[in-house]
């Protein structure tokens, strides 16, 4: 299977700096194999939205956008879940 591509939105970096140190190398481990696997057992297509799910990572959230056609992942955001929740 080939491996999908890889794609942040602006604000990812933002969101990758303000992440505690020790689990910034978590966050970047579970990316690199989101592009072999994109539905990993520990992703939840997310209620409401046709394209988005998260992956859980600690007490964080990654939350992606898939496209399966073009075998395209667009990272939309990295946050503390109780944000990402608020912003759903």
């Amino acid at each position: 299977m080939a491996a999908y591509s890889l794609h942040f939105k602006p604000s990812v970096e933002k969101d990758l700096d303000s992440l505690p140190k020790p689990l910034i190398a978590r966050v970047l481990d579970r990316l690199e194999q989101l592009k072999s696997d994109p539905f990993p057992r520990q992703s939840t297509k997310l209620h409401g939205a046709e394209r988005l799910y998260r992956l859980r990572v600690g007490d964080y959230r990654i939350v992606y956008e898939l496209d399966t056609d073009a075998m395209r992942i667009t990272i939309q955001y990295i946050r503390h879940r109780r944000e990402v929740y608020r912003r759903l």
